[in-house]
């Protein structure tokens, strides 16, 4: 079945989450090795020198908890979505992350916004829109299970705890129900059932009444067919 050559396990799906999560721990450990701080390169709003976050924010992080409870689901996330979406799961990494930075750019508070938190939430929103959207049994299992282990995220696109940058998470979140629904003919795709005809079903007339062969004149055909 098609389903079935889609969704083949490779390594090279998990070779961007890989290089993904790697990349964050590296820059923070250049941060730590040589005593910099890199959060100035974060999201400012509103602001010329700010916009460089769009681009940056995804990679720095301020402490080792904020980057370790980020890397978790960065990694289990964008491993689902290169396997269950590979045919747009660089667009939905790349083009969503930008949008994500460019919203948090345009209406956030006037600091700086950091952390990888905009790009989980951007691909936990797509997970589960997507599987909702698609009805797709394997897909809606997916969400479900995405919900059992970060449902709790939801509440964090609200101004529900200092220091929080919400407003990243809000604008990952409202990117990756945008992009569920651009996308929602891509990847895999509910097929309808089709039936296939058997010599059970050539018992029946179109109209669904039982009417199978009868064999007595078949066989009276056959042999007026010899004498004749």
């Amino acid at each position: 079945m098609k389903e079935d050559t889609q969704l083949k396990i490779s390594k090279s799906i998990f070779l961007i989450p890989v290089a993904y999560v790697f990349a964050i721990w590296f820059i923070y450990w250049i941060e730590i090795q040589f005593d910099l701080n890199f959060n100035k390169y974060g999201v400012f709003p509103r602001t010329l020198v700010g916009f460089r976050g769009v681009f940056l924010t995804h990679f720095i992080h301020s402490n080792t908890s904020h980057l370790f409870n980020n890397s978790v689901p960065l990694f289990v996330l964008l491993s689902s979505v290169f396997y269950f979406y590979k045919d747009v799961a660089y667009k939905v990494l790349f083009f969503g992350g930008f949008f994500t930075g460019f919203l948090t750019w345009c209406f956030a508070r006037e600091s700086y916004h950091i952390g990888a938190s905009g790009i989980v939430y951007l691909l936990f929103s797509f997970v589960f829109f997507s599987g909702i959207i698609k009805r797709h049994y394997r897909l809606v299992a997916v969400s479900l299970i995405i919900i059992f282990l970060y449902g709790s995220m939801i509440w964090y696109v609200f101004p529900v705890k200092e220091g929080i940058s919400w407003e990243g998470h809000l604008s990952g979140f409202v990117m990756g129900l945008i992009f569920s629904i651009a996308y929602r003919n891509k990847g895999i795709v509910k097929e309808e059932h089709q039936f296939i005809e058997t010599e059970f079903d050539s018992l029946f007339d179109e109209h669904g009444n039982f009417a199978p062969p009868i064999v007595g004149e078949e066989l009276d055909d056959k042999k007026l067919e010899q004498k004749f």
